[in-house]
């Protein structure tokens, strides 16, 4: 297998940690993005990985800034080498019913989960391009596909990612680059966790699978996209849901 340099943005979350741990085990060399004022925590995290094993690289960026992805790029460059395989993993929440949602919710939504795909995208592709060789998988989710109450700020920003995915895949196909959605569904994170058992519960019992998803599932559908084995298969929104939500 071709070792190859792999960043991912958000990495040190519950979903980005399970996708650093299967791209390391993949054999390339790994890059965790975190938010910078959360240094203290990506730090304990990346001796936590150390500690099982696995050698991940860290990266302060902010996502929302076009001009500190441009920098934080530029400086994974320089220490790993040019990104090989791009994973868009970061992403907040701020839910609220759109007749109170104040416009801060909105533009901070949008700017750190869908901006930031093409913040740090604009910046890698040009190095893929002159390779001939690429992999990005933005990470969306099963709410950008079918919507959800309390959500139109982050529905209609994972809606867009796949929109993204879809145009920068036609433009980049002939030079060897595949782009592709993976949309999670409900999964069990420490985020998740900490919800009250009865919201949890009604959750499950909303997948046909009853049970929440695991990381390590999102984790190896990235694995397979980001893959030598994988060179024909782009613009597509891989859904990873327990038959949450289906589509033809």
């Amino acid at each position: 297998m071709t070792k190859r340099v792999a960043f991912v943005t958000g990495g040190n979350g519950g979903i980005g940690s399970a996708i650093c741990r299967e791209l390391a085990k993949q054999g390339h060399s790994v890059v965790a993005g975190y938010f910078p004022p959360e240094k203290e925590s990506a730090e304990a995290w990346q001796k936590q990985m150390h500690d099982e094993g696995f050698a991940i690289g860290l990266a302060a960026v902010d996502v929302s800034s076009f001009e500190d992805c441009e920098r934080a790029v530029a400086e994974i460059g320089d220490e790993f080498g040019s990104v090989d395989i791009l994973v868009n993993c970061a992403g907040i929440t701020r839910d609220g019913t759109l007749k109170k949602m104040p416009e801060a919710n909105w533009k901070a939504v949008i700017s750190t989960n869908l901006d930031s795909a093409f913040n740090v995208t604009r910046h890698v592709v040009n190095g893929m391009l002159d390779k001939g060789w690429g992999r990005i998988i933005n990470i969306a989710s099963v709410n950008g596909q079918r919507g959800q109450f309390g959500q139109a700020n982050y529905s209609a920003a994972k809606a867009g990612m796949h929109g993204f995915t879809m145009a920068v895949a036609l433009e980049t196909a002939a030079k060897g680059i595949t782009v592709n959605t993976v949309s999670p569904g409900y999964i069990a994170t420490a985020m998740t966790e900490a919800m009250p058992e009865e919201v949890l519960q009604s959750i499950v019992n909303s997948v046909p699978m009853r049970r929440m998803g695991k990381p390590e599932e999102i984790a190896n559908t990235v694995a397979w996209l980001a893959s030598e084995e994988n060179a024909y298969t782009t613009g597509a929104n891989i859904p990873v849901n327990g038959g949450l939500f289906t589509s033809h």
